[in-house]
């Protein structure tokens, strides 16, 4: 049956609304910092907008709006744009095996970014399948919208805000990071997850302190899903 003529693909998508609502805490915040940022190097709000609303790549939207504004010849701009984005690589396959069969999921892929994608591994295998779809649709959707009207924000009133608290303007960079990090964190409990979240930490710091800070997330990432791929441990045995 059409995921979409579900009888409960409503409240499946409800439920996603629902369950996406902290993310928001990350989003806010960084959203009203690349509107802000946008109109501070030169793009306009609708101009900022449309970058959320095609690009909606996070850290890549920074890297974007701050290589145009200093000049960089477009081809760069795409090969970094596209180099930092590579990890997606590696989320899609690791939620496939969950996602029912639909020919709408190339369009709601966009829609996968790193903080969608930490939920969805966690909450999919615990749904039905028939739930799947219109719960990816509702965190997906909530977020993409979130963010853009954030960009908005962010380039049409980002200065007056931040000029009233001042502190807003030191900590809306870290609260994407942060949430982040607070999801991730319970998957180190697991071996595998810790060594490979550890081997991408160290990577990150590695390419950074040897000069090479403009692609050390992307290719710690890199490092990191090799590291979790590459390495199995296997149940001791039991020796009685």
């Amino acid at each position: 049956m059409n995921q979409l003529t579900n009888p409960t693909s409503g409240r499946s998508t409800l439920r996603g609304v629902r369950e996406a609502i902290p993310l928001l805490g990350g989003y806010i915040p960084v959203s009203l910092s690349f509107g802000l940022v946008a109109t501070q190097a030169g793009f306009s709000t609708w101009e900022a907008a449309v970058i959320s609303l095609l690009i909606y790549a996070g850290a890549s939207q920074f890297l974007f709006v701050g290589m145009v504004a200093a000049g960089s010849p477009l081809w760069l701009v795409v090969v970094l744009t596209l180099l930092i984005n590579v990890r997606h690589v590696v989320y899609g396959p690791n939620i496939a095996a969950w996602l029912p069969r639909s020919r709408h999921w190339p369009w709601l892929m966009h829609g996968l970014t790193d903080q969608v994608f930490a939920l969805a591994h966690t909450r999919l295998p615990q749904l039905p399948e028939s739930e799947r779809f219109g719960w990816f649709l509702g965190v997906a959707l909530l977020a993409w919208g979130v963010w853009i009207v954030g960009t908005v924000v962010g380039a049409t009133a980002g200065e007056t805000l931040t000029a009233y608290w001042p502190l807003l303007g030191e900590i809306m960079p870290f609260a994407l990071p942060a949430l982040f990090l607070t999801m991730v964190a319970p998957r180190v409990t697991d071996k595998r997850w810790a060594l490979a979240l550890g081997c991408t930490i160290a990577s990150a710091l590695f390419f950074t302190l040897y000069g090479w800070s403009n692609v050390a997330i992307p290719l710690a990432a890199a490092c990191g899903a090799i590291c979790f791929y590459m390495v199995r441990f296997y149940p001791r045995k039991s020796t009685l």
